[in-house]
């Protein structure tokens, strides 16, 4: 509870006090977040002024019965069978969204892959790799914050497997 009034306080996130405690070199982006948007990634890469391919969402899916965080381009989608391959599962399907916001402890288009209240078992997609710094969410709507993707995958413990597709 300390945390999240420590965050709220200082007018961050979990996830920025996360990157803050763990001395993660990270740049926060906050645009106007229109709620009328079609895709919060998309939203967010052109008020970044970034290529898609560099924005990563964050998607909650249930592999085999545990529930599992895929980080992957807002530009192309989540491969449900290459992310329980991943994960060592057999199936994969996408998490009740009331389920995934109460696990991770944000709301829908606003779920970040860091400082969730229960940490899930991250998998990153490998493209993430190609890029010096990648965005995500920063934990709300209309926030993000830009890292490399290896510290992303070390604050997480993520695997890094191609989980995404165009």
């Amino acid at each position: 509870m300390a945390k999240k009034k420590q965050a709220a306080q200082s007018g961050g996130t979990p996830a920025t006090v996360a990157l803050t405690a763990a001395g993660t070199a990270y740049t926060v982006h906050a645009y106007e977040h229109d709620p009328a948007a079609a895709s919060y990634g998309e939203e967010a890469a052109a008020a970044l002024g970034v290529t898609p391919d560099r924005v990563f969402k964050t998607l909650v899916a249930d592999v085999d019965g545990t529930l599992t965080v895929a980080v992957v381009p807002v530009a192309g989608s989540l491969d449900l069978k290459a992310l329980a391959s991943a994960v060592g599962g057999k199936k994969a399907v996408m998490a009740d969204p009331a389920a995934a916001e109460r696990t991770t402890g944000y709301v829908r288009g606003g779920i970040s892959p860091l400082g969730q209240r229960k940490k899930l078992r991250t998998v990153l997609d490998a493209s993430a790799s190609a890029h010096a710094t990648i965005c995500i969410s920063a934990g709300r709507r209309g926030l993000e914050v830009e890292l490399a993707p290896g510290d992303l995958a070390a604050l997480t413990s993520a695997v890094l497997a191609p989980i995404g597709r165009a």
